[in-house]
Formats: structure tokens, sequence, C-alpha cells
């Protein structure tokens, strides 16, 4: 298997999940945006986004379904969990609502505020889109309200999804206004050894100057 990235990006989602479940990977970590600092990276995905991830004629580009992609594809359900257990639904909306609600409205926080130059920044646009992604973290704020973990009481990928969005508001300065649950939730998350291996193996891949 071989995972594309960049440091802490969302493909920090499979490389977090191929850490904590053990399994062998090729890891490059690219410049961010690929796509802008490394354009030869497009001749390897079209879209030059990350992640980009290769397991033998399997080709997949979103960090959730990787993700969703491993615990099926090597069994590892003591990551995941199968469809006859009570919160399978709940745990597939977990994965979905990771990116679909949360990280979204991140990403416009990001290319205001960050990426794009100067003259085209929109403060008011990402102060808008920085309320939004808050206001979304309210079914979360809930359930760590109520339990340790997202789903079954025990860690699995919905986790890694979910841990990610919340990292991301991090590096935004928006976790300031988490909930103290999720705060709490996100600091037990980064003291796994998983994710502390996965921060490591990006330092150790970094391409160097």
């Amino acid at each position: 298997m071989k995972l594309w990235h960049c440091h802490n990006a969302r493909s920090l989602r499979p490389l977090w999940a191929l850490e904590e479940m053990g399994l062998d990977y090729e890891l490059e970590v690219l410049p961010f945006p690929p796509r802008v600092f490394q354009k030869t990276y497009l001749g390897t995905n079209v879209l030059g986004t990350v992640p980009y991830f290769v397991d033998g004629e399997t080709h997949m580009t979103e960090s959730s379904g990787v993700c969703h992609y491993l615990v099926e594809k090597y069994e590892r359900y003591d990551f995941g969990l199968r469809p006859d257990h009570p919160e399978y639904g709940a745990y597939l909306n977990w994965l979905y609502h990771s990116d679909a609600t949360l990280t979204f409205p991140q990403t416009l926080v990001l290319r205001y505020t960050q990426l794009e130059p100067e003259e085209r920044r929109q403060p008011t646009v990402a102060a808008d889109y920085r309320k939004w992604y808050l206001a979304r973290l309210r079914l979360a704020d809930r359930r760590l309200a109520e339990t340790e973990f997202l789903c079954a009481d025990r860690f699995t990928i919905a986790d890694i999804a979910i841990a990610y969005a919340l990292l991301l508001g991090e590096s935004l300065d928006i976790h300031h206004d988490y909930q103290p649950q999720t705060r709490d939730y996100l600091e037990r998350m980064k003291a796994r050894d998983g994710f502390q291996r996965a921060q490591r193996a990006q330092e150790d891949a970094a391409p160097t100057a």
C-alpha cells in the first residue's frame, strides 16, 4: 500500500488508521497544496489532492473512505463495526459527518484566511463558515458529553475521522470555542500511541529543502 500525504492534511486520517492497525505501507509526503508546489503530482492524482491511496488495483482519494476500506478489506473490526452491530448506522454517520459536515466549512476558512492571495481573502466569509462549523459540532458535543468514544464504547475509525476535524479546527485557531468535553476528547485522541506514531511518520518522510 502507498499513501500520498501532506503534513496534517486530511490524509492524516488514513495515515493514523494505518499506524493504529500496524499495517505495512509506503508514505510519500508532499508540500501543501501539492497541485501548486509539486505539479508533477497531477500525473499521479488528476485531482491534485491528498490523500491519494493505492492498494493493488484500488485507488482512492477520500480520507474517511480509505479508513473504512482498511477495516473492511483487512477485516480489522477491532477498529470498526460490522453491519449487524446495533450502532453500525451511527458509526457510518460519523464517518460521513466528519468531512461532509465538519471539514467542509473549515476548508473555506482555510482558503479565505491563508491560501488565497491577500487581495482575494474574505474575512467575512471565513467568519461565517467558522460559525457554521461550530454550529455543526453540536452533534459531537452532545455525544461526547455522554461517552468517552463515539461508538460502541471503544475506539474506532469514527474517532479518527471526527478527531481529525477537531484537529483541523485547532490549526485554524477555532478550538478555543470548543465545548470542554470536546476539547478533552481531542486531547485523549492526540495522546494515543497510533496518533503519535502517525505524527512521527510524517515528520520522518517530510521532503527535505
